[in-house]
């Protein structure tokens, strides 16, 4: 395992005289079932009660999770041959739109769709009833040609009966979250969970200091190739993500004051646990996926080992007015993670109660999952075959 090249991302993040450790030895240590993993959390206190040095003598690799609500994924099934072939066309499962992705039996399920006014089914309760191993119905009509002669298809679809599936997660991993509050009168409907106006609830999106993103300033070891736990299965960054940002503000230590970098993720649909993936429907706005995951973070040098030991005192997230329907909403500057999570905040001179969007039990299952299987060998230790890049993917369709 080679460390990945400096990246600009975390060249904010303070100097440290702790001596760099070869790669080599965590790989060595976990064959002989000898790695030392633990939470961010236990590391954070480690650092409290001995300091940085001795927790990073005592600690090989640590491990950050999170377990966040995303409608930006999609479903890939390639389905087996038909008697007589089909080439799908305007295909349904369980009455949801999907769309033929080009192959004669292959297709493609958005995850945030078919939620509209008074419907609580999409892509995301399909994906959820076939991982708990019911059926769902597909439909389809076909683009008849000479070789796929075939008309119609309906028939019951299971797990086993999909040849191979992946689930893609265009923002499987953002670096930091939001703070969403409302200035409108009444309930607002958002795609966080219900707001109370006018500044009346506070919902937070990412969970701070254990959170992959603020444990690993800038995504630095996260890129192409890298190995993450998704859902229970070892699933693959893929690249950089939907709305990447990696120059965004940052606080004098390098972590991110909005949500910065993000990495698309890959993972084999048949791999999934359903304790690990749940679909939910935000009223008014649609579904969408519940997925916990779980990332390494080894600690390589002392610039690492500084990065993930930020307490949630010392990172915030910004405070957006989601109730403006507009790109670019109006800010209250950032909170600490530290009043975030103590359930009332201050914002504008309003006293506002606060809550999570997201799952810290979650988040801490699957964290616990990926120390075990770190410990006794199960998830492998690599580098990234690539940093992600440094191009911003944000760019905005104005016209």
């Amino acid at each position: 395992m080679a460390l990945p090249q400096p990246n600009p991302r975390s060249e904010a993040l303070a100097s440290s005289p702790l001596p760099p450790r070869d790669p080599a030895m965590l790989l060595a240590r976990q064959a002989a079932g000898e790695l030392r993993v633990c939470s961010v959390a236990s590391f954070r206190q480690h650092v409290e009660a001995a300091g940085l040095a001795a927790a990073y003598a005592a600690t090989d690799v640590l491990v950050a999770a999170n377990a966040e609500f995303s409608d930006q994924a999609s479903l890939h099934l390639s389905l087996g041959p038909t008697e007589p072939p089909i080439r799908l066309r305007d295909p349904h499962l369980d009455g949801v739109a999907a769309l033929a992705a080009g192959g004669g039996s292959d297709l493609v399920l958005p995850i945030g769709s078919g939620a509209g006014e008074g419907q609580r089914l999409g892509g995301a309760q399909v994906l959820g009833r076939l991982l708990k191993g019911a059926s769902v119905a597909l439909s389809a009509t076909g683009d008849t040609t000479v070789l796929h002669p075939r008309r119609e298809l309906h028939l019951a679809l299971t797990l086993d009966r999909i040849g191979t599936g992946r689930l893609l997660l265009q923002r499987g991993i953002v670096e930091n979250g939001i703070v969403a509050v409302s200035s409108a009168e009444g309930v607002l409907r958002s795609p966080y969970g219900p707001l109370l106006g006018p500044f009346s609830n506070a919902l937070y999106t990412c969970s701070g200091a254990d959170s992959i993103g603020l444990a690993m300033p800038g995504l630095s070891l996260l890129g192409p190739g890298s190995p993450v736990l998704v859902g229970g299965a070892i699933g693959w960054v893929i690249g950089c993500g939907s709305g990447h940002q990696p120059g965004p503000r940052r606080l004098a230590s390098g972590h991110a004051r909005t949500p910065g970098a993000v990495a698309a993720i890959s993972v084999d649909l048949h791999e999934l646990r359903p304790e690990w993936v749940r679909p939910c429907v935000f009223e008014g706005h649609g579904t969408a996926l519940l997925v916990a995951i779980a990332a390494p973070i080894p600690l390589l040098n002392g610039a690492i080992a500084l990065g993930a030991a930020a307490g949630n005192g010392s990172l915030e997230a910004p405070v957006l007015d989601v109730s403006i329907p507009r790109r670019i909403k109006p800010s209250f500057g950032g909170l600490p993670y530290s009043a975030l999570h103590s359930g009332r905040v201050v914002v504008d001179g309003h006293r506002l109660s606060t809550a999570p969007a997201h799952s810290p039990r979650l988040a801490a299952s699957i964290g616990a999952e990926l120390i075990a299987q770190l410990q006794d060998g199960r998830f492998p230790l690599r580098p990234p075959l690539q940093a992600l890049s440094v191009r911003s993917a944000l760019i905005p369709l104005d016209a």
